[in-house]
């Protein structure tokens, strides 16, 4: 049976026990909000039923519970940092700081991340500059999901991305996907919940398709667009992993697994819109741009035309006071946690 659980006693609940084990309070919290935020949006594959795997890499030393980042080089504009092993909400949530900070100093800036691990959703973190007045663009690298085009072998990660940007009275307009048919993390919120995954998401180990997400997980994850899916995913893994320093293609190591450095990469790009337009004349165009997409008509079996992220901002509004719904996989895997470390 569902559980469902007010949003703030589910973020206590999340920060307690990540700071139960050894994370500082404000990184904890930190990490919590980025689970309970991907619930508020609708995407619980990248909510709460990822806690574990987090708490379980922290408790076997592959990430380190307390984030101490190091500079590696700093030229003003571009800075490369190396993670050490840190989470990666917490790095990223930092290179945000940086990245806006040199932004307002150069114009652009590129913050780069090494050693880091899986950060989440990739538009918590876009959003949280473009709300200072930036357009940004965060790229990641991530364990290997997909075949290179032709191949029958997991080497590519779905290396997602995400670009966001202020929409004037609209507040942000952003968008974030996985290079894949779909995020691996609904293949595991659909094994979850034991359902079957729609045609098209995968593959199972000896390459057939298949609507099992148990096959799908130890197979393969089909990349979207076909063969562009699959040239897009290869080259963010140059830039987040290649360019940064850290691991790439079939090195790095996903956060399910509670074991092996996850050696992440991340590059955040950020443009300060002072430095090509006037603030209020950007938001302008950008109403602009958005009123004359949503006033497209309809197709047959539409009911309105939405913007990148305007369906997350609505959910989101809907969940606050609904609260968010658990299925009882996931509870009982909180439930384990809430025994281990004597959380309520």
């Amino acid at each position: 049976m569902p559980y469902t659980v007010g949003v703030a006693d589910l973020l206590e609940f999340a920060a307690s026990g990540t700071e139960a084990h050894g994370v500082p309070p404000a990184d904890a919290h930190l990490l919590a909000d980025t689970l309970v935020t991907a619930e508020l949006w609708g995407h619980p594959s990248h909510g709460m039923l990822r806690l574990p795997w987090y708490l379980s890499r922290i408790a076997s030393g592959a990430t380190a519970a307390v984030a101490a980042p190091e500079v590696v080089s700093d030229n003003g504009a571009v800075l490369v940092v190396d993670g050490r092993d840190g989470l990666g909400q917490v790095l990223t949530d930092r290179a945000v700081t940086w990245g806006v900070q040199r932004a307002r100093r150069h114009g652009i800036s590129a913050v780069a991340v090494r050693d880091s691990g899986h950060f989440g959703t990739a538009a918590y973190f876009t959003r949280k500059a473009a709300e200072q007045g930036c357009v940004a663009l965060l790229a990641t690298n991530a364990s290997p999901a997909m075949a290179p085009w032709g191949g029958r072998e997991k080497r590519i990660g779905t290396n997602p991305w995400s670009i966001a940007a202020p929409g004037g009275r609209y507040g942000t307009v952003v968008m974030d996907i996985a290079n894949t048919a779909v995020a691996r993390g609904k293949i595991y919120h659909a094994k979850e919940r034991g359902e079957a995954i729609p045609d098209g998401w995968a593959a199972d180990a000896d390459g057939a398709p298949t609507t099992d997400p148990r096959r799908a997980v130890e197979g393969l994850i089909l990349p979207m667009a076909g063969h562009k899916g699959y040239a897009i995913s290869f080259m963010f893994d140059v830039l987040a992993g290649v360019l940064t320093g850290s691991a790439f293609g079939s090195a790095v190591v996903g956060p399910y697994r509670p074991t092996g450095r996850s050696g992440v990469g991340h590059l955040l790009i950020c443009v300060d819109i002072r430095s090509m337009a006037d603030p209020a004349e950007f938001a302008e165009r950008m109403e602009v741009l958005i009123e004359e997409t949503k006033s497209t008509p309809t197709a047959p079996g539409a009911e309105e035309i939405f913007v990148p992220g305007e369906p997350e901002t609505r959910t989101a509004e809907r969940l606050r006071t609904e609260g968010i719904t658990l299925v009882d996989d996931t509870w009982a895997s909180l439930a384990r946690i809430a025994d281990a470390t004597a959380v309520p």
